[in-house]
């Protein structure tokens, strides 16, 4: 009974108007203000959630997880170093690949690329390449057909379409009697694909690997081979074992190490969003330290009653702790439900305003990718509730002992 009362009163003071409903509306105001803050540190982690989930999908759809590359000279007997590979049960498929640096013009207007050579059906393997494409199909890629596949940012520079010819220029020069020329070969444009990011929108293009290889001269033989892997964070290892596995003498890579930079900018942000916009949950809970301070002052008779009944110091404590608490704890449930909310519907938010206003706020060159994801992850939205909580009990602690230490004949001498 001696703990229902005190949170009975708790509620009661929390649910009653004062004289001139002031503290009420300061209560109303400081459960509003660490709401907000919430929601905003709620929104701020799921769109930099979302922004990298998105990126590591993306990313792995297009480059593989891991990729094991000869360091002097093409593989050779690539078909038999993949079967000694796919042995291996945490490698699910491995595909051969040939990449290089070329120039594609089409008119009188050039474009670097990265030129990569695959072999259609074992691409399909370890990207989502043919998943991707706006415009034909990366079965057309036969050997022998020097057909090109684009990015759709690239095609839209060059305001070309499947159909058209481009000339693809590599470094590598041949010899000819009036001297070192640059090799190029005309290639038929037969698709477009769209990863959503203008990395390789805009910079990527493929080719057949026999075609690839006739490019760039690797007598019919891959420059390294792609794995996809069972665990994508071990991606790393894997690979390591892999080339220990076949002898040594190659160069490993992984989608972790490639895109470090990223990820670890990301991570970086995200801590720093965190911190601040906790600063801010803390700056909204100090409203229940004014809005405490004033039921303290208002109920001071109240509380000299109790004590003249008999209620201990630690009871007084215990309301005001309670209200502050409660005060806490229902502005924390609103802001996480607003920023559920909110976060679940941001990208239809944003495109709303892109259509209304005329305006990209999302730049495919600037942003990597063209849209705002967002991405709820349970475990930081209890962190932020648990964050938000405990300051606002913390924040309850010196009113309600100023409370608790007041004498009740002072308080009733002129009542």
């Amino acid at each position: 009974m001696k703990q229902q009362y005190e949170f009975s009163i708790a509620l009661r003071y929390l649910r009653a108007r004062s004289r001139n409903g002031f503290i009420s509306f300061i209560s109303l105001v400081s459960m509003v203000g660490i709401g907000i803050a919430v929601a905003v540190l709620s929104v701020v982690l799921s769109v930099v959630n979302g922004f990298e989930y998105e990126l590591q999908q993306r990313l792995l759809g297009i480059i593989s997880h891991a990729a094991v590359t000869g360091i002097d000279a093409p593989l050779e007997d690539w078909e038999g170093l993949r079967e000694t590979v796919l042995e291996r049960p945490d490698v699910l498929e491995v595909a051969p690949f040939i990449e290089g640096e070329g120039l594609v013009v089409f008119g009188d207007t050039p474009a670097g690329v990265e030129v990569r050579g695959i072999h259609p059906i074992l691409e399909s393997r370890v990207s989502q390449l043919a998943t991707m494409m706006r415009a034909g199909s990366i079965s057309d890629l036969e050997a022998g057909s020097y057909n090109i596949v684009v990015g759709s940012s690239l095609a839209t520079e060059l305001e070309f379409d499947v159909g058209d010819t481009l000339v693809l220029i590599t470094a590598q020069g041949q010899v000819t009697p009036a001297g070192i020329m640059p090799r190029m070969r005309s290639f038929e444009v037969v698709g477009i694909f769209e990863a959503g990011m203008y990395e390789f929108d805009r910079a990527l293009v493929f080719t057949n690997l026999t075609d690839a290889s006739r490019l760039f001269r690797t007598d019919d033989k891959p420059t390294g081979l792609r794995l996809v892997v069972d665990d994508v964070y071990r991606a790393r290892r894997i690979s390591e074992e892999v080339a220990i596995g076949l002898g040594g003498g190659f160069f490993i890579e992984d989608w972790m190490r490639q895109h470090d930079n990223f990820f670890r900018s990301i991570q970086i942000t995200k801590s720093i969003m965190f911190v601040i916009f906790s600063m801010v949950i803390a700056v909204a809970v100090f409203n229940i330290v004014s809005t405490l301070a004033m039921v303290v002052h208002d109920k001071r008779r109240d509380i000299a009653i109790l004590q003249s009944f008999g209620a201990s110091a630690y009871s007084i404590v215990a309301i005001f702790v309670m209200q502050g608490a409660l005060i806490g704890v229902i502005g924390t449930g609103i802001g996480l439900a607003l920023g559920a909310l909110i976060s679940s519907q941001l990208t239809a938010i944003v495109a709303l305003l892109e259509v209304s206003f005329g305006i990209d706020l999302l730049a495919g060159d600037v942003y990597l990718i063209s849209d705002l994801p967002t991405q709820i992850r349970y475990i930081e939205v209890a962190k932020i509730g648990l964050l938000a909580t405990c300051l606002a009990v913390l924040a309850t602690l010196y009113p309600a002992i100023s409370a608790s230490r007041q004498p009740p004949a002072e308080a009733l001498r002129y009542e």
